[in-house]
């Protein structure tokens, strides 16, 4: 009979709507909060723009989600690797 390994780090790569769980929760805010401005707007345009704004929010997360270097700013390694301590003391 054949035995299974119990998998207990599923969280690390849960995924909900295509986006892990720290960006769905960012999306379920933004939906609650555009259902709070939908009940007290009584405007139509500002109705569209909403559900324009969470389907350009859901797009954008998605995009990131695929491509996560986009948003990489700093290099992954320094130029210079050095085990000496580092004071805070600038010299120069």
């Amino acid at each position: 009979m054949k035995r299974f390994e119990v998998y207990r780090n599923i969280r690390k790569r849960a995924v909900i709507f295509g986006l892990p769980i720290s960006l769905f929760a960012l999306m379920m805010m933004s939906v609650l909060a555009s259902l709070m401005v939908i009940i007290f707007s009584f405007s139509f345009g500002i109705i569209i723009g909403v559900a324009i704004f969470n389907a350009a929010l859901y797009i954008t997360l998605t995009r990131i989600t695929n491509n996560p270097q986009l948003f990489q700013l700093a290099k992954a390694f320094p130029k210079i690797i050095s085990n000496k301590r580092n004071s805070g003391i600038h010299y120069e």
